[in-house]
């Protein structure tokens, strides 16, 4: 069992969830005081995406990134940054030619998914590891596109947070760290209950967490319902947690939730499991990351 366990807030994400609750932040102003808000509830991370202020879709825009972390930099709370680096590999066929990208489609290159990365140096970013299948559709990332993203990654002085969806996605990563593409110390998020990937289920988590390199430092989350159940597998497995309005909307049963009520409610479990609920820095000790 994990005894001193770090609390991951996923902010917003990038899913169409603005439509299904209000308070689901956009703004670059609005994610900033979520994530503020959600360190002050016992969050030491805030894993962040960022969304078109006019619509509430999800963006990539580089100066929504600016902004937003610029105003997290500002706020006076102290935080650990992590930012995604997994847009731009959405793939939809054409129904008339399915070699080329229909409605729905977001490809860009490897270089491209990681410009927010290198210009604005968070201490986190992802790496999402492996191409799968969503719901409505097929996500890119070759061994190549993995190669240069790592290493630019690792280039820019960040520490990687590797996303994994099933278990040849930490096959892969294993293979790039023995390439020395990824810096000391990664950590690992293991993803589950994402269609279609691994399922949220106890023995899918226990071959994942079995597959994990020796040592490293590694969490666990779940999407929607099993969202809470998971925090208390992860910890008693020796894992950290996440939780966030980007996973799930809600704190019981239609009762919606804010990003602080669901980190003060997984605060509580890992208490009330005997374990503690690491602050910012020593959450900064235990991932071995700079000041």
């Amino acid at each position: 069992m994990n005894q001193e366990v770090i609390i991951t807030c996923a902010v917003t994400g990038a899913g169409d969830t603005k439509e299904k609750h209000a308070g689901v932040p956009v703004t670059p102003e609005e994610i900033a005081a979520s994530a503020v808000a959600s360190i002050k509830a016992g969050a030491a991370v805030a894993h962040l995406h960022v969304r078109d202020p006019k619509t509430g879709k999800t963006s990539r825009d580089l100066k929504l990134y600016e902004e937003t972390v610029k105003l997290c930099r500002a706020s006076g709370v102290d935080m650990i940054i992590n930012l995604t680096a997994g847009m731009g590999a959405d793939f939809v066929p054409s129904d008339e030619n399915p070699a080329v990208g229909g409605a729905g489609t977001d490809m860009i290159s490897a270089a491209e998914r990681v410009i927010h990365i290198e210009k604005i140096r968070p201490d986190i970013s992802t790496l999402d590891c492996g191409s799968m299948n969503y719901s409505t559709t097929a996500y890119i990332a070759t061994m190549e596109m993995l190669r240069e993203t790592a290493r630019r990654i690792t280039a820019a002085g960040v520490k990687s947070e590797i996303e994994v969806f099933d278990l040849g996605q930490i096959w892969q990563a294993k293979q790039l760290i023995s390439e020395g593409l990824i810096g000391d110390d990664p950590i690992f998020q293991l993803c589950m209950g994402i269609p279609y990937g691994a399922e949220a289920t106890t023995g899918n988590l226990l071959a994942m967490y079995n597959a994990l390199p020796c040592g490293v430092n590694w969490g666990a989350f779940s999407i929607s319902r099993m969202q809470m159940p998971m925090v208390a597998q992860s910890v008693f497995m020796g894992g950290n947690v996440r939780v966030g309005l980007e996973d799930n909307l809600y704190l019981d049963k239609g009762v919606l939730a804010t990003n602080e009520s669901l980190i003060t409610r997984a605060k509580e479990i890992i208490e009330r499991m005997g374990a503690k609920v690491l602050t910012v820095d020593e959450a900064r000790a235990k991932l071995k990351l700079k000041k």
